[in-house]
Protein backbone atom coordinates (compact mmCIF):
# COMPACT_ATOMS: atom_id res chain seq x y z
CA UNK A 1 0.00 0.00 0.00
CA UNK A 2 3.04 2.17 0.67
CA UNK A 3 4.16 1.36 -2.66
CA UNK A 4 0.94 2.31 -4.09
CA UNK A 5 0.83 5.89 -2.57
CA UNK A 6 4.37 6.61 -3.55
CA UNK A 7 3.26 5.80 -6.98
CA UNK A 8 -0.01 8.01 -6.42
CA UNK A 9 1.61 10.78 -5.43
CA UNK A 10 4.51 10.22 -8.31
CA UNK A 11 2.02 10.15 -10.83
CA UNK A 12 0.39 13.36 -9.71
CA UNK A 13 3.94 15.46 -9.76
CA UNK A 14 4.57 13.94 -13.17
CA UNK A 15 1.06 15.02 -14.62
CA UNK A 16 1.62 18.81 -12.77
CA UNK A 17 5.11 18.89 -14.70
CA UNK A 18 3.47 17.85 -17.69
CA UNK A 19 1.26 20.08 -17.85
CA UNK A 20 3.39 23.07 -16.81
CA UNK A 21 5.65 21.74 -19.41
CA UNK A 22 3.19 22.34 -21.80
CA UNK A 23 1.64 24.87 -20.65
CA UNK A 24 5.12 27.06 -20.86
CA UNK A 25 5.93 25.88 -24.32
CA UNK A 26 2.74 26.89 -25.79
CA UNK A 27 3.18 30.21 -24.45
CA UNK A 28 6.83 30.28 -26.06
CA UNK A 29 5.46 29.20 -29.22
CA UNK A 30 2.47 31.88 -29.44
CA UNK A 31 5.18 34.26 -28.04
CA UNK A 32 3.82 38.23 -27.66
CA UNK A 33 0.77 37.27 -29.88
CA UNK A 34 -1.17 35.99 -26.71
CA UNK A 35 -1.11 39.69 -25.51
CA UNK A 36 -1.82 41.19 -29.15
CA UNK A 37 -5.17 38.51 -28.92
CA UNK A 38 -6.19 39.56 -25.79
CA UNK A 39 -5.68 42.88 -26.73
CA UNK A 40 -7.23 43.27 -30.11
CA UNK A 41 -10.41 40.48 -29.20
CA UNK A 42 -11.51 41.82 -25.84
CA UNK A 43 -13.48 44.38 -27.96
CA UNK A 44 -17.15 43.29 -26.51
CA UNK A 45 -18.20 40.90 -24.04
CA UNK A 46 -18.81 38.17 -26.22
CA UNK A 47 -15.48 38.61 -27.88
CA UNK A 48 -14.00 38.97 -24.32
CA UNK A 49 -15.35 35.21 -23.47
CA UNK A 50 -14.29 33.66 -26.68
CA UNK A 51 -10.44 35.17 -26.03
CA UNK A 52 -10.58 33.79 -22.72
CA UNK A 53 -11.19 30.00 -24.01
CA UNK A 54 -9.08 30.48 -27.08
CA UNK A 55 -5.99 31.10 -25.10
CA UNK A 56 -6.95 28.85 -22.52
CA UNK A 57 -7.45 26.01 -24.61
CA UNK A 58 -3.87 26.81 -26.22
CA UNK A 59 -2.14 27.33 -23.26
CA UNK A 60 -3.94 24.50 -21.15
CA UNK A 61 -3.86 26.40 -18.03
CA UNK A 62 -6.62 28.79 -16.67
CA UNK A 63 -4.24 29.77 -14.23
CA UNK A 64 -1.75 30.89 -16.71
CA UNK A 65 -4.49 33.07 -18.55
CA UNK A 66 -6.05 34.38 -15.36
CA UNK A 67 -2.61 35.41 -13.84
CA UNK A 68 -1.67 37.09 -17.66
CA UNK A 69 -4.81 38.51 -17.54
CA UNK A 70 -4.45 39.90 -13.82
CA UNK A 71 -0.12 41.17 -15.32
CA UNK A 72 -1.90 43.07 -18.19
CA UNK A 73 -4.17 44.79 -15.77
CA UNK A 74 -1.52 45.71 -13.88
CA UNK A 75 0.38 46.97 -16.51
CA UNK A 76 -2.72 49.10 -17.75
CA UNK A 77 -3.22 46.77 -21.31
CA UNK A 78 -6.73 45.38 -20.45
CA UNK A 79 -9.52 47.21 -18.87
CA UNK A 80 -11.50 45.52 -15.67
CA UNK A 81 -14.31 44.80 -17.87
CA UNK A 82 -12.10 43.54 -20.69
CA UNK A 83 -10.19 41.05 -18.00
CA UNK A 84 -13.55 39.78 -16.63
CA UNK A 85 -14.77 38.55 -19.83
CA UNK A 86 -11.38 36.82 -20.49
CA UNK A 87 -11.25 35.17 -17.25
CA UNK A 88 -15.07 34.34 -17.77
CA UNK A 89 -13.96 32.17 -21.13
CA UNK A 90 -10.99 31.05 -19.19
CA UNK A 91 -13.43 29.17 -17.18
CA UNK A 92 -14.63 27.35 -20.37
CA UNK A 93 -11.31 26.50 -21.91
CA UNK A 94 -9.99 25.27 -19.06
CA UNK A 95 -12.90 22.51 -19.18
CA UNK A 96 -10.73 21.33 -22.03
CA UNK A 97 -8.34 19.75 -19.37
CA UNK A 98 -10.74 17.57 -17.74
CA UNK A 99 -12.09 16.17 -21.12
CA UNK A 100 -8.60 15.29 -22.07
CA UNK A 101 -8.35 13.12 -18.43
CA UNK A 102 -11.30 11.68 -18.88
CA UNK A 103 -9.75 10.50 -22.04
CA UNK A 104 -6.98 9.32 -20.59
CA UNK A 105 -9.04 6.82 -18.17
CA UNK A 106 -11.26 5.57 -21.20
CA UNK A 107 -8.47 3.86 -23.08
CA UNK A 108 -4.59 3.55 -23.16
CA UNK A 109 -3.33 6.45 -23.24
CA UNK A 110 0.52 5.63 -22.63
CA UNK A 111 0.84 4.69 -26.65
CA UNK A 112 0.92 7.71 -27.76
CA UNK A 113 3.79 8.49 -25.18
CA UNK A 114 6.64 6.51 -26.66
CA UNK A 115 6.28 8.50 -30.38
CA UNK A 116 5.92 11.46 -28.60
CA UNK A 117 8.65 11.41 -26.82
CA UNK A 118 10.81 10.32 -29.59
CA UNK A 119 9.45 13.07 -32.02
CA UNK A 120 10.20 15.58 -28.76
CA UNK A 121 13.43 14.56 -27.83
CA UNK A 122 14.49 15.06 -31.99
CA UNK A 123 13.06 18.46 -32.08
CA UNK A 124 14.60 19.83 -28.72
CA UNK A 125 18.66 18.37 -29.95
CA UNK A 126 18.01 19.33 -33.52
CA UNK A 127 17.00 22.47 -32.61
CA UNK A 128 14.52 22.58 -35.10
CA UNK A 129 11.11 23.46 -33.57
CA UNK A 130 12.36 23.30 -29.99
CA UNK A 131 9.30 24.98 -28.77
CA UNK A 132 7.16 21.72 -30.43
CA UNK A 133 9.46 20.06 -28.52
CA UNK A 134 8.83 21.07 -25.08
CA UNK A 135 5.14 20.84 -26.11
CA UNK A 136 5.34 17.22 -26.99
CA UNK A 137 7.53 16.19 -24.14
CA UNK A 138 5.34 17.63 -21.60
CA UNK A 139 2.14 15.97 -23.15
CA UNK A 140 4.07 12.72 -22.88
CA UNK A 141 4.41 13.47 -19.32
CA UNK A 142 0.61 13.98 -18.64
CA UNK A 143 -0.41 11.13 -21.00
CA UNK A 144 1.90 9.18 -18.70
CA UNK A 145 1.10 10.33 -15.69
CA UNK A 146 -2.84 10.14 -16.48
CA UNK A 147 -1.85 5.76 -17.63
CA UNK A 148 -0.15 5.66 -14.13
CA UNK A 149 -3.00 7.02 -12.47
CA UNK A 150 -5.03 4.65 -13.89
CA UNK A 151 -3.07 1.77 -13.17
CA UNK A 152 -2.83 3.04 -9.71
CA UNK A 153 -6.16 3.28 -9.23
CA UNK A 154 -7.27 -0.27 -10.24
CA UNK A 155 -4.05 -1.67 -8.29
CA UNK A 156 -5.40 0.12 -4.83
CA UNK A 157 -8.90 -1.38 -5.50
CA UNK A 158 -9.82 1.09 -3.07
CA UNK A 159 -13.71 -0.80 -3.42
CA UNK A 160 -12.68 -4.08 -1.69
CA UNK A 161 -11.28 -2.18 1.11
CA UNK A 162 -13.56 -2.30 3.98
CA UNK A 163 -11.83 0.44 5.82
CA UNK A 164 -11.91 3.08 3.09
CA UNK A 165 -15.49 1.87 2.29
CA UNK A 166 -16.83 2.31 5.67
CA UNK A 167 -14.89 5.88 5.96
CA UNK A 168 -16.50 7.22 2.68
CA UNK A 169 -19.73 5.35 3.50
CA UNK A 170 -19.78 7.39 6.88
CA UNK A 171 -20.85 10.13 4.67
CA UNK A 172 -24.63 10.03 3.46
CA UNK A 173 -24.45 11.34 -0.53
CA UNK A 174 -27.76 12.77 -0.44
CA UNK A 175 -26.84 15.11 2.64
CA UNK A 176 -26.28 18.69 1.71
CA UNK A 177 -24.01 18.80 4.49
CA UNK A 178 -21.72 15.98 3.21
CA UNK A 179 -21.74 17.94 -0.35
CA UNK A 180 -20.54 20.99 1.33
CA UNK A 181 -17.69 19.58 3.08
CA UNK A 182 -16.30 17.62 -0.09
CA UNK A 183 -16.85 21.22 -1.87
CA UNK A 184 -14.77 22.65 0.97
CA UNK A 185 -12.41 19.76 0.95
CA UNK A 186 -11.94 20.53 -2.89
CA UNK A 187 -11.17 24.26 -2.45
CA UNK A 188 -8.53 23.46 0.48
CA UNK A 189 -6.59 20.69 -1.67
CA UNK A 190 -6.25 22.88 -4.94
CA UNK A 191 -5.68 25.93 -3.09
CA UNK A 192 -2.51 24.08 -1.64
CA UNK A 193 -1.83 22.00 -4.41
CA UNK A 194 -2.22 25.08 -6.97
CA UNK A 195 -3.56 22.93 -9.71
CA UNK A 196 -7.20 22.27 -10.21
CA UNK A 197 -6.09 19.72 -13.27
CA UNK A 198 -4.60 17.75 -10.37
CA UNK A 199 -7.42 17.58 -8.31
CA UNK A 200 -9.35 16.72 -11.05
CA UNK A 201 -6.74 13.88 -11.92
CA UNK A 202 -7.09 12.45 -8.03
CA UNK A 203 -11.09 12.83 -8.34
CA UNK A 204 -11.38 10.58 -11.09
CA UNK A 205 -9.67 7.87 -9.88
CA UNK A 206 -11.55 7.93 -6.43
CA UNK A 207 -14.85 7.68 -8.71
CA UNK A 208 -13.20 5.33 -10.73
CA UNK A 209 -12.17 2.94 -7.84
CA UNK A 210 -15.96 3.23 -6.23
CA UNK A 211 -14.37 4.95 -3.10
CA UNK A 212 -16.61 7.93 -3.41
CA UNK A 213 -19.81 8.50 -4.97
CA UNK A 214 -20.36 10.94 -8.24
CA UNK A 215 -22.08 13.48 -6.13
CA UNK A 216 -19.28 13.60 -3.98
CA UNK A 217 -16.93 13.89 -7.00
CA UNK A 218 -18.62 16.61 -8.42
CA UNK A 219 -19.23 18.09 -4.77
CA UNK A 220 -14.83 18.01 -5.09
CA UNK A 221 -14.65 19.60 -8.75
CA UNK A 222 -17.06 22.05 -7.52
CA UNK A 223 -14.69 23.10 -4.74
CA UNK A 224 -11.92 22.68 -7.57
CA UNK A 225 -13.36 25.62 -9.29
CA UNK A 226 -13.15 27.92 -6.10
CA UNK A 227 -9.60 26.55 -5.19
CA UNK A 228 -7.96 27.59 -8.60
CA UNK A 229 -9.34 31.62 -8.33
CA UNK A 230 -6.90 31.57 -5.04
CA UNK A 231 -3.50 31.58 -7.95
CA UNK A 232 -5.40 34.84 -9.53
CA UNK A 233 -5.18 36.02 -5.95
CA UNK A 234 -1.94 35.53 -4.87
CA UNK A 235 -0.79 36.85 -8.29
CA UNK A 236 -2.65 40.37 -7.58
CA UNK A 237 -1.44 41.19 -3.93
CA UNK A 238 1.29 43.44 -5.31
CA UNK A 239 -0.45 44.74 -8.22
CA UNK A 240 -2.58 47.83 -8.70
CA UNK A 241 -5.90 47.95 -7.70
CA UNK A 242 -6.89 47.46 -10.66
CA UNK A 243 -5.44 43.95 -10.81
CA UNK A 244 -7.03 42.96 -7.33
CA UNK A 245 -10.42 43.93 -8.41
CA UNK A 246 -9.65 41.17 -11.58
CA UNK A 247 -8.72 38.54 -9.56
CA UNK A 248 -11.47 39.05 -7.27
CA UNK A 249 -13.74 39.09 -9.71
CA UNK A 250 -12.28 35.64 -10.82
CA UNK A 251 -13.74 34.57 -7.17
CA UNK A 252 -16.69 36.25 -7.35
CA UNK A 253 -17.81 34.26 -10.92
CA UNK A 254 -17.18 30.99 -9.56
CA UNK A 255 -18.69 31.58 -5.94
CA UNK A 256 -22.08 32.46 -7.96
CA UNK A 257 -21.22 29.58 -9.96
CA UNK A 258 -20.96 26.82 -6.59
CA UNK A 259 -23.96 28.92 -5.10
CA UNK A 260 -26.91 28.53 -7.88
CA UNK A 261 -25.42 24.73 -8.59
CA UNK A 262 -25.84 24.08 -4.90
CA UNK A 263 -29.65 24.97 -4.66
CA UNK A 264 -29.88 22.65 -8.05
CA UNK A 265 -27.39 20.12 -6.66
CA UNK A 266 -29.10 16.63 -6.95
CA UNK A 267 -31.32 17.64 -10.26
CA UNK A 268 -28.59 19.01 -12.13
CA UNK A 269 -26.14 15.77 -11.18
CA UNK A 270 -28.75 13.55 -12.70
CA UNK A 271 -29.28 15.55 -16.08
CA UNK A 272 -25.38 15.72 -16.72
CA UNK A 273 -24.92 11.74 -15.51
CA UNK A 274 -28.20 11.40 -18.03
CA UNK A 275 -26.68 12.85 -21.06
CA UNK A 276 -23.61 10.55 -20.52
CA UNK A 277 -25.71 7.53 -19.79
CA UNK A 278 -24.65 7.46 -16.53
CA UNK A 279 -26.89 6.11 -13.50
CA UNK A 280 -25.82 7.86 -10.14
CA UNK A 281 -27.83 5.57 -7.89
CA UNK A 282 -25.85 2.00 -9.49
CA UNK A 283 -23.84 -0.16 -7.42
CA UNK A 284 -21.06 -0.92 -10.26
CA UNK A 285 -20.59 2.00 -12.38
CA UNK A 286 -18.20 2.01 -15.65
CA UNK A 287 -15.02 4.42 -14.81
CA UNK A 288 -15.14 5.41 -18.55
CA UNK A 289 -18.93 7.22 -17.61
CA UNK A 290 -17.84 8.47 -14.28
CA UNK A 291 -15.02 10.18 -15.85
CA UNK A 292 -17.50 11.90 -18.61
CA UNK A 293 -20.07 12.64 -16.26
CA UNK A 294 -17.18 14.14 -14.23
CA UNK A 295 -15.42 16.44 -17.17
CA UNK A 296 -19.18 16.95 -18.75
CA UNK A 297 -20.20 18.44 -15.40
CA UNK A 298 -17.33 20.44 -15.37
CA UNK A 299 -18.18 21.96 -19.04
CA UNK A 300 -21.37 22.37 -18.22
CA UNK A 301 -21.23 24.06 -14.88
CA UNK A 302 -18.48 26.76 -16.46
CA UNK A 303 -20.54 27.34 -19.68
CA UNK A 304 -24.13 27.78 -17.96
CA UNK A 305 -22.09 29.99 -15.40
CA UNK A 306 -20.63 32.18 -18.16
CA UNK A 307 -24.29 32.48 -19.86
CA UNK A 308 -26.00 33.77 -17.30
CA UNK A 309 -22.77 36.08 -15.85
CA UNK A 310 -21.99 37.56 -18.94
CA UNK A 311 -25.23 39.76 -18.78
CA UNK A 312 -23.79 41.28 -15.28
CA UNK A 313 -20.42 42.38 -16.11
CA UNK A 314 -21.11 45.80 -15.52
CA UNK A 315 -22.98 44.83 -11.94
CA UNK A 316 -20.03 42.48 -11.39
CA UNK A 317 -17.18 45.72 -12.02
CA UNK A 318 -19.23 47.30 -9.33
CA UNK A 319 -18.92 44.75 -7.01
CA UNK A 320 -15.76 44.44 -7.17
CA UNK A 321 -14.85 48.25 -7.32
CA UNK A 322 -17.30 48.68 -3.79
CA UNK A 323 -14.95 45.73 -2.10
CA UNK A 324 -11.54 46.63 -3.19
CA UNK A 325 -11.19 50.60 -2.29
CA UNK A 326 -8.33 52.48 -4.37
CA UNK A 327 -5.37 53.52 -1.65
CA UNK A 328 -5.26 57.26 -1.41
CA UNK A 329 -1.62 57.59 -3.72
CA UNK A 330 -3.05 54.98 -5.85
CA UNK A 331 -5.52 57.03 -8.11
CA UNK A 332 -2.23 58.91 -9.67
CA UNK A 333 -0.25 55.75 -10.25
CA UNK A 334 -3.23 53.78 -11.37
CA UNK A 335 -2.71 54.31 -15.39
CA UNK A 336 -4.42 52.08 -18.63
CA UNK A 337 -4.72 53.10 -21.92
CA UNK A 338 -7.84 55.97 -21.84
CA UNK A 339 -8.21 55.63 -25.39
CA UNK A 340 -6.67 52.69 -27.27
CA UNK A 341 -9.41 49.99 -26.23
CA UNK A 342 -8.26 47.20 -28.03
CA UNK A 343 -8.68 46.48 -31.33
CA UNK A 344 -8.47 48.62 -34.58
CA UNK A 345 -10.93 50.89 -35.47
CA UNK A 346 -12.34 51.40 -38.77
CA UNK A 347 -11.66 54.25 -39.81
CA UNK A 348 -7.43 54.72 -39.71
CA UNK A 349 -7.92 58.31 -39.17
CA UNK A 350 -10.18 58.17 -36.35
CA UNK A 351 -7.14 55.26 -35.19
CA UNK A 352 -4.68 58.07 -35.21
CA UNK A 353 -6.60 60.56 -33.53
CA UNK A 354 -6.92 57.89 -30.63
CA UNK A 355 -3.05 57.83 -30.70
CA UNK A 356 -2.66 60.79 -30.15
CA UNK A 357 -4.91 61.14 -27.26
CA UNK A 358 -2.66 58.58 -25.74
CA UNK A 359 0.23 60.07 -26.70
CA UNK A 360 -0.70 63.46 -24.94
CA UNK A 361 -1.60 61.04 -21.78
CA UNK A 362 1.72 59.79 -22.02
CA UNK A 363 3.29 62.99 -21.95
CA UNK A 364 1.33 64.75 -18.88
CA UNK A 365 2.46 61.48 -17.33
CA UNK A 366 5.90 62.46 -18.10
CA UNK A 367 5.99 65.27 -16.40
CA UNK A 368 3.90 64.34 -13.61
CA UNK A 369 7.07 61.61 -12.99
CA UNK A 370 9.33 64.38 -13.27
CA UNK A 371 7.87 66.78 -10.66
CA UNK A 372 8.02 63.25 -8.28
CA UNK A 373 11.81 63.39 -9.38
CA UNK A 374 11.98 67.40 -7.66
CA UNK A 375 10.52 65.89 -4.29
CA UNK A 376 13.33 63.35 -3.44
CA UNK A 377 14.88 65.91 -1.30
CA UNK A 378 17.17 65.46 1.63
CA UNK A 379 14.79 66.33 4.12
CA UNK A 380 12.44 63.75 3.06
CA UNK A 381 13.04 60.67 5.97
CA UNK A 382 14.21 57.42 4.52
CA UNK A 383 10.45 55.58 4.19
CA UNK A 384 8.98 58.48 2.44
CA UNK A 385 12.05 59.03 0.11
CA UNK A 386 11.56 55.20 -0.92
CA UNK A 387 8.17 55.72 -1.47
CA UNK A 388 8.61 58.27 -3.97
CA UNK A 389 11.28 56.11 -5.04
CA UNK A 390 8.86 53.23 -6.01
CA UNK A 391 6.69 55.63 -7.16
CA UNK A 392 8.64 56.91 -9.73
CA UNK A 393 9.78 53.07 -10.95
CA UNK A 394 6.26 52.43 -11.49
CA UNK A 395 5.91 55.28 -13.57
CA UNK A 396 8.88 54.54 -15.30
CA UNK A 397 7.54 50.30 -16.40
CA UNK A 398 4.24 51.84 -17.19
CA UNK A 399 5.99 53.96 -19.16
CA UNK A 400 7.97 50.67 -21.09
CA UNK A 401 4.22 49.45 -21.11
CA UNK A 402 2.94 52.52 -23.00
CA UNK A 403 5.48 53.09 -25.69
CA UNK A 404 5.26 49.11 -26.52
CA UNK A 405 1.08 49.76 -26.68
CA UNK A 406 0.84 52.42 -28.81
CA UNK A 407 3.24 51.66 -30.99
CA UNK A 408 1.90 48.32 -31.75
CA UNK A 409 -1.61 49.91 -31.98
CA UNK A 410 -0.23 52.61 -34.70
CA UNK A 411 1.88 49.71 -36.40
CA UNK A 412 -1.17 48.31 -36.68
CA UNK A 413 -3.12 51.34 -38.19
CA UNK A 414 -0.14 51.49 -40.40
CA UNK A 415 -0.62 47.91 -42.26
CA UNK A 416 -3.97 50.16 -44.22
CA UNK A 417 -4.51 51.86 -47.38
CA UNK A 418 -3.52 54.94 -45.73
CA UNK A 419 -2.67 58.61 -47.69
CA UNK A 420 1.08 60.11 -47.34
CA UNK A 421 -0.72 62.61 -44.88
CA UNK A 422 -1.30 59.65 -42.52
CA UNK A 423 1.71 58.04 -42.80
CA UNK A 424 3.92 61.10 -41.90
CA UNK A 425 1.67 61.21 -38.75
CA UNK A 426 2.28 57.64 -37.52
CA UNK A 427 6.07 58.13 -38.45
CA UNK A 428 6.26 61.40 -36.56
CA UNK A 429 3.79 60.02 -33.57
CA UNK A 430 6.19 56.26 -33.49
CA UNK A 431 8.99 58.92 -33.03
CA UNK A 432 7.57 60.34 -30.26
CA UNK A 433 6.64 57.55 -28.64
CA UNK A 434 10.00 56.58 -28.89
CA UNK A 435 11.39 60.06 -27.30
CA UNK A 436 8.49 59.99 -24.48
CA UNK A 437 9.97 56.33 -22.86
CA UNK A 438 13.42 57.93 -22.86
CA UNK A 439 12.04 61.11 -21.03
CA UNK A 440 10.81 58.48 -18.45
CA UNK A 441 14.24 56.63 -18.58
CA UNK A 442 15.92 60.01 -17.63
CA UNK A 443 13.54 60.49 -14.57
CA UNK A 444 14.48 56.71 -13.36
CA UNK A 445 17.85 57.85 -13.91
CA UNK A 446 17.97 61.19 -11.74
CA UNK A 447 16.08 59.14 -9.18
CA UNK A 448 18.42 56.87 -8.96
CA UNK A 449 21.83 59.61 -9.08
CA UNK A 450 19.53 60.92 -5.78
CA UNK A 451 19.68 58.13 -4.10
CA UNK A 452 22.71 57.18 -4.75
CA UNK A 453 23.93 60.74 -3.50
CA UNK A 454 21.77 59.69 0.01
CA UNK A 455 22.96 56.18 0.13
CA UNK A 456 26.89 57.51 -0.35
CA UNK A 457 25.81 60.32 2.46
CA UNK A 458 27.28 63.08 0.03
CA UNK A 459 26.81 66.54 1.23
CA UNK A 460 25.16 68.96 -1.55
CA UNK A 461 26.50 72.12 -1.13
CA UNK A 462 23.72 75.75 -0.72
CA UNK A 463 25.25 76.74 -4.64
CA UNK A 464 24.76 73.11 -6.19
CA UNK A 465 21.16 73.08 -4.80
CA UNK A 466 20.81 76.15 -6.88
CA UNK A 467 22.17 74.88 -10.08
CA UNK A 468 20.19 71.93 -9.66
CA UNK A 469 17.32 73.77 -9.38
CA UNK A 470 17.97 75.97 -11.87
CA UNK A 471 18.10 72.69 -14.02
CA UNK A 472 14.89 71.69 -12.65
CA UNK A 473 13.10 74.23 -13.25
CA UNK A 474 14.00 75.22 -16.98
CA UNK A 475 13.25 71.01 -17.44
CA UNK A 476 10.13 71.49 -15.72
CA UNK A 477 9.50 74.71 -18.35
CA UNK A 478 10.41 72.58 -21.15
CA UNK A 479 8.01 69.54 -19.99
CA UNK A 480 4.96 72.10 -20.37
CA UNK A 481 5.71 73.92 -23.65
CA UNK A 482 5.81 69.61 -24.85
CA UNK A 483 2.39 68.88 -23.35
CA UNK A 484 1.42 72.45 -24.50
CA UNK A 485 2.64 71.49 -28.22
CA UNK A 486 1.13 67.92 -27.93
CA UNK A 487 -2.56 69.42 -27.44
CA UNK A 488 -2.75 72.06 -29.78
CA UNK A 489 -2.63 72.92 -33.51
CA UNK A 490 0.76 73.86 -34.98
CA UNK A 491 -0.55 77.54 -35.22
CA UNK A 492 -1.29 77.61 -31.85
CA UNK A 493 2.49 77.00 -31.08
CA UNK A 494 5.42 79.02 -30.89
CA UNK A 495 8.25 76.21 -31.42
CA UNK A 496 10.77 79.26 -30.95
CA UNK A 497 9.58 78.74 -27.14
CA UNK A 498 10.39 75.40 -26.82
CA UNK A 499 13.86 75.65 -28.61
CA UNK A 500 14.58 78.92 -26.36
CA UNK A 501 14.34 77.01 -23.14
CA UNK A 502 16.60 74.36 -24.80
CA UNK A 503 19.04 76.66 -25.59
CA UNK A 504 18.84 78.05 -21.61
CA UNK A 505 19.42 74.32 -20.81
CA UNK A 506 22.15 73.65 -22.38
CA UNK A 507 24.16 77.05 -21.51
CA UNK A 508 23.25 76.63 -17.95
CA UNK A 509 24.65 73.10 -18.16
CA UNK A 510 27.80 73.93 -19.34
CA UNK A 511 28.02 77.05 -16.86
CA UNK A 512 27.58 74.95 -13.69
CA UNK A 513 30.05 72.43 -15.04
CA UNK A 514 32.85 75.18 -15.87
CA UNK A 515 31.80 76.13 -12.21
CA UNK A 516 31.61 72.51 -10.75
CA UNK A 517 35.54 72.73 -12.28
CA UNK A 518 36.80 75.61 -10.73
CA UNK A 519 35.11 74.83 -7.26
CA UNK A 520 36.47 71.52 -7.23
CA UNK A 521 40.20 73.40 -8.05
CA UNK A 522 39.26 75.17 -4.85
CA UNK A 523 38.33 72.03 -3.00
CA UNK A 524 34.94 73.90 -2.13
CA UNK A 525 33.55 70.62 -1.75
CA UNK A 526 34.34 66.78 -2.25
CA UNK A 527 35.01 65.03 -5.52
CA UNK A 528 32.15 62.95 -4.62
CA UNK A 529 29.62 65.59 -4.30
CA UNK A 530 30.82 67.37 -7.70
CA UNK A 531 30.34 63.59 -9.54
CA UNK A 532 26.34 63.48 -7.99
CA UNK A 533 26.26 67.07 -8.93
CA UNK A 534 27.56 67.32 -12.47
CA UNK A 535 25.44 63.71 -12.91
CA UNK A 536 21.99 65.33 -11.79
CA UNK A 537 22.73 68.10 -14.21
CA UNK A 538 23.95 66.40 -17.72
CA UNK A 539 20.85 63.88 -16.82
CA UNK A 540 18.75 67.02 -16.83
CA UNK A 541 20.41 68.17 -20.21
CA UNK A 542 19.56 65.26 -22.00
CA UNK A 543 16.15 65.16 -20.76
CA UNK A 544 15.86 68.55 -22.51
CA UNK A 545 17.54 66.91 -25.57
CA UNK A 546 14.46 64.42 -25.36
CA UNK A 547 11.69 67.35 -24.79
CA UNK A 548 12.86 69.19 -27.79
CA UNK A 549 12.66 65.90 -29.90
CA UNK A 550 8.82 65.64 -28.80
CA UNK A 551 8.28 68.75 -29.77
CA UNK A 552 10.01 68.96 -33.32
CA UNK A 553 8.16 65.31 -34.38
CA UNK A 554 5.08 67.03 -33.01
CA UNK A 555 5.79 69.69 -35.33
CA UNK A 556 6.12 67.77 -38.42
CA UNK A 557 2.85 66.35 -38.02
CA UNK A 558 0.79 69.60 -36.91
CA UNK A 559 -0.38 70.61 -40.61
CA UNK A 560 -3.98 69.76 -38.98
CA UNK A 561 -5.47 69.64 -36.23
CA UNK A 562 -5.21 65.74 -34.59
Amino acid sequence: MLLLIFELLGSIALLIYGMKVMSEALQKMAGPQLRHLLGAMTTNRLSGVATGALVTVAVQSSAATTVMTVSFVNAALLTLTQAISVIMGANIGTTMSAWIMSAGFSFNVTMLVWPAFFIGIILIQTGKQRYLGDFLFGLSFLLFALGMLKQVGVDMDLASKPAVVNFFASFDSGSYLTILLFLLIGSVLTAMVQSSAALMAITMVLCSTGAITIFQGIALVMGENIGTTVTANLAALNANTQARRTALAHLVFNLFGVIWVLIVFFPFVRLVCGIVGLDPYAESQSPTQLSFALAAFHTGFNVINTAILIWFIPQIEKLVCAIIKPKITEDEEESRLQFIRGGIMKTPEISVLQAQKEINVFGSRMQRMFDLVQTLTPDKDDDEFQKIFDHIAKLEDISDNMENEIGRYLGEVGQAHLSDDTKAKISGMLRQIGELESIGDSCFNLARILRRGRENKVVITETQSEGVREMFSLVSKALELMNTSLTHRRDEFDFALSEGVEKQINETRNQLKQHNIQDLDKRVYSYDSGTVYMDIVSECEKTGDYIINVVEARMMISHHQI
